[in-house]
């Protein structure tokens, strides 16, 4: 019998104890070896040359944003237009703002929940210097599709794979088709370092940018031969040399030994979510009231959405107040649409056409947790309490 159906549970057992009690017994609390090995095995496990471990997913978009103006030819600068998505979390666009850039909203597809990419493709300008490419709830782009868009353009595309981690396009991981992609390993996501991110790359030159940007801006980080400043032999004044403009992002000893084992059961989580994805398509594929996420390529589902339909007699807040009374959680598709929140008076924006999409999920959607664990029971009781 299902008592409850939570959004997310923990994914750690006694390996990942054992982990934070040898960060312990090692008495080396702030970054070092454990975050380092973790760095290393992601870039092997995503099939990218660099990753840089940060605090969270949204400081993996903040250092990612900010290289892009510190390259010696900035990729970007202050007043330069990037699209994105009108549904992502917040801090998908914070840290674009926060560096002077002009955001052009563009509406979803109802179906995947990305682009809809008619309108992705109208919005494209001559101004355009960035696509934001968002994979929501675990699913792909049509990577095909966009890079046809600007295979003549000069157009970078930076990836927000926050949601996304193990899915798949043609074979290869989401979050390595832009010219970074970032990561979370938040406790509900699809494996929990306590807090942490990643920004990955296979540029060089933007991987040591970021090692400075991570921390402080200082040189200290930094291989003797690198992309940002000649460093010198002496030690003592690199210790405290700052080049750059940076933060304090970066993440403890204890996420990244955590993270080590946990990147270990990574392939197993993902298998017991598309098994639990394979469930939840199969009681609502075809149902009377809901809509639920169209899969591109292989998503990892991260949750599992329900748009009520046009058609249906069903009301939203009747829907949660259901789902509440039987002790199942549910929280909005993300933001909806985020430019319907009050933040949006300090941005520096454009929305392109409309975003009836956006808008529709706004008013109609929700969407309910998936875990690493078997769901059977907890779909089946969805399902018949949403008869």
């Amino acid at each position: 019998m299902v008592n409850s159906y939570p959004l997310a549970t923990s994914t750690w057992d006694e390996k990942e104890l054992e982990a934070i009690q040898s960060v312990i017994k090692r008495d080396m609390y702030t970054m070092g070896s454990s975050v380092s090995q973790f760095e290393k095995d992601f870039s092997e496990f995503i099939g990218r040359k660099y990753s840089v471990m940060v605090s969270s997913g949204s400081t993996a978009n903040l250092i990612a944003t900010a290289a892009l103006f510190y390259t010696k030819n900035p990729k970007l600068k202050r007043g330069d237009e990037v699209i994105v998505p009108a549904v992502s979390w917040s801090t998908t666009y914070y840290p674009l703002h926060q560096y002077g850039l002009k955001l052009k909203f563009v509406d979803i597809d109802l179906e995947t929940l990305n682009y809809d990419l008619t309108a992705l493709e109208g919005a494209i300008s001559d101004k355009t210097k960035m696509i934001m490419v968002v994979n929501l709830l675990g699913n792909s782009n049509d990577f095909d599709v966009i890079n046809e868009m600007i295979k003549d353009k000069n157009i970078l595309l930076l990836e927000d794979n926050c949601e996304s981690m193990g899915a798949e396009y043609n074979g290869k991981q989401t979050g390595t088709f832009g010219i970074m992609g970032t990561f979370s390993t938040f406790f509900s996501h699809h494996m929990a370092t306590m807090e942490g991110g990643f920004v990955t790359t296979d540029d060089e030159e933007l991987y040591h940018i970021l090692l400075c940007l991570r921390a402080h801006g200082w040189t200290r980080n930094l291989p003797k031969e690198n992309h940002v400043v000649s460093k010198s032999d002496d030690w003592f004044t690199e210790s405290f040399r700052f080049v750059l403009p940076g933060y304090n992002v970066r993440p403890v000893e204890m996420s990244g030994a955590i993270g080590i084992e946990q990147l270990k059961k990574l392939p197993d989580f993902l298998a017991q979510r598309r098994e639990n994805a394979n469930l939840f398509r199969n009681f609502f594929k075809d149902h009377s009231d809901f809509m639920i996420q169209k899969e591109i390529g292989h998503s990892s589902w991260f949750g599992f959405s329900l748009i009520i339909k046009p058609t249906s007699k069903r009301k939203r807040v009747d829907v949660v107040q259901k789902l509440m009374d039987n002790k199942i959680d549910c929280r909005p598709i993300v933001t909806g649409n985020f430019t319907k929140n009050e933040v949006m008076k300090y941005f520096d924006y454009s929305i392109y056409d409309e975003l009836k999409n956006a808008d529709y999920l706004h008013e109609n959607g929700l969407f309910i947790g998936n875990h690493q664990m078997n769901l059977e029971q907890e779909i089946k009781f969805l399902a018949e309490v949403l008869q």
